[in-house]
C-alpha cells in the first residue's frame, strides 16, 4: 500500500473538523486518543456512527464498538484495553494486510460486523521487554545513588565539624580520622558496583568526585592535626621546663634569703689585751 492511499480521506462537505478533533498545521488533526492522523472534513451536523468489529486473537473474537471514521491506531487501543496486548506489539490484519495506524477504518472498508485479526509482534514485544528491563535497571541506580549521596551529606556535615575544630586549635582524635575515611570508602565501593549509563552515570560520576573530595579534605586534616599535636607536646614541655627553672630560682631565693649580706654578725668572743 503506497503512501498517497493511506493518507486518503474521505471526502464530505464543509471543513470543519469534528468537535473531538483538534486542528493541528499542516493539514492535520489531533483525534481523542491523543494520535496525530490527517484532517478529515466532515458536516459539523453529520453524526458518525458506531460500528461493531469482531477481533481475533489467537482463538477468541473480541467485539469492539467503534467509530466508523476512527483510525487503526484508536483501535488498536481498544483493542489494547480487552486483550491485554500493548499497542506497539499489535499488527492488524484486515482482508490480508496488515493496516497502518493511521489508515482510517471506513476508508479502508471496515464495516459493522468486519473481521480484523490481531497477530502480536514477537520483535517489538522483545524489543519493549528489553527497553523495561533497561528502564528498570536505571531506575535502580538512580535510587541507590540518592541513597549515596543522603550518606554522603551526613558525612560531609562531619568533616566540616572537624575542620572547624582543628581551625579553632582543638586537637581531634585519631580514630575520628579513620572512621570517616572507613565510612566514605565504603561509599565509593558502592558507587562502583552501581552500573549505569547516560544522565544516571553522570550522577554516579558526581558523587564519587565528591566522596573523594572528602577523604582528600580528610588526609590533609590528618596532617594539621598531627602538627598541631606536637606543637601542643613541645608547648608542654617548654611549659614544664619553665616551670623547673622558675622552681629552681625560687629555691635559690629563698636559700640566698636566709643570709642578710648588710650585717656582720659575731658569733666569738675574742678575748682584749
Amino acid at each position: 500500500m503506497n503512501k498517497d492511499s493511506i493518507l486518503r480521506m474521505k471526502s464530505s462537505k464543509g471543513s470543519s473538523p469534528t468537535a473531538a478533533s483538534t486542528e493541528v498545521a499542516g493539514g492535520w488533526e489531533v483525534r481523542p486518543g491523543g494520535m496525530l492522523v490527517q484532517k478529515r472534513n466532515s458536516d459539523s451536523n453529520h453524526i458518525v456512527p458506531n460500528i461493531k468489529v469482531r477481533v481475533k486473537h489467537g482463538s477468541v473474537y473480541h467485539e469492539v464498538v467503534i467509530s466508523s471514521q476512527a483510525s487503526f491506531g484508536e483501535l488498536k487501543k481498544l483493542v489494547a484495553g480487552v486483550t491485554g496486548v500493548h499497542t506497539q506489539d499489535q499488527k492488524l490484519i484486515f482482508k490480508e494486510k496488515e493496516r497502518d495506524s493511521i489508515l482510517f477504518l471506513d476508508s479502508a472498508g471496515v464495516r459493522d460486523g468486519s473481521k480484523i485479526v490481531l497477530v502480536e509482534d514477537e520483535v517489538s514485544r522483545e524489543r519493549r521487554r528489553l527497553e523495561s528491563r533497561k528502564n528498570a535497571k536505571l531506575d535502580k541506580a538512580s535510587k541507590e545513588i540518592a541513597d549515596i549521596r543522603f550518606e554522603v551529606d551526613t558525612l560531609s556535615k562531619k568533616v566540616g565539624a572537624i575542620e572547624l575544630e582543628i581551625n579553632g586549635g582543638k586537637k581531634v582524635v585519631e580514630t575520628v580520622f579513620l572512621s570517616l575515611i572507613e565510612l566514605l570508602m565504603t561509599q565509593l565501593i558502592k558507587l562502583d558496583a552501581i552500573d549505569a549509563d547516560g544522565d544516571v552515570k553522570l550522577q554516579r560520576r558526581m558523587q564519587v568526585k565528591r566522596v573523594q573530595k572528602y577523604i582528600e579534605t580528610l588526609d590533609m586534616l590528618k596532617v594539621r592535626n598531627s602538627s598541631l599535636e606536637k606543637l601542643q607536646q613541645h608547648q608542654q614541655i617548654y611549659k614544664g621546663s619553665m616551670s623547673k627553672k622558675f622552681q629552681k630560682q625560687q629555691e635559690m631565693k629563698k636559700i640566698n634569703g636566709n643570709f642578710n649580706h648588710g650585717e656582720v654578725v659575731v658569733t666569738t668572743k675574742w678575748e682584749t689585751f
